[in-house]
């Protein structure tokens, strides 16, 4: 199975399409995929594959991810703003990494900090 993402003009996501192998050329999926899709969405272009586990484009896209051409990369959504952009994973991070002390924190962006989750 191969999986694309379909993009809208700013490049963002806005749907997954799952394709049966069968229909694929294995010396060029991605163009066969690409290919398909155009005649199967009536002529719909922005589309680029994505990889489930991840081994190519950085991330599986999902919905709401944007696709940077420059990166070759899906980026999910920012969840916070003071985080940043890790360019080798193209996944956000909190600017203080997690504490590693076996407790649980949640993000705190007023405060800019990890804060400890008390019951």
């Amino acid at each position: 199975m191969a999986h694309f993402a379909k993009l809208d003009d700013n490049n963002n996501v806005i749907g997954i399409i799952v394709i049966n192998n069968l229909e694929l050329d294995p010396q060029n999926e991605e163009g066969s995929g690409l290919a398909w899709l155009e005649a199967w969405s009536g002529g719909y272009t922005n589309w680029k594959q994505t990889s489930y586990n991840g081994t190519f484009r950085k991330n599986y896209a999902g919905i709401g991810y944007t696709y940077d051409y420059i990166r070759d990369a899906f980026i999910p959504i920012k969840l916070f703003n003071s985080w940043i952009l890790n360019e080798n994973t193209c996944k956000w991070e909190a600017p203080i990494p997690y504490p590693n002390d076996g407790k649980a924190y949640y993000w705190n962006e007023e405060n800019i900090s990890w804060e400890e989750i008390v019951e």
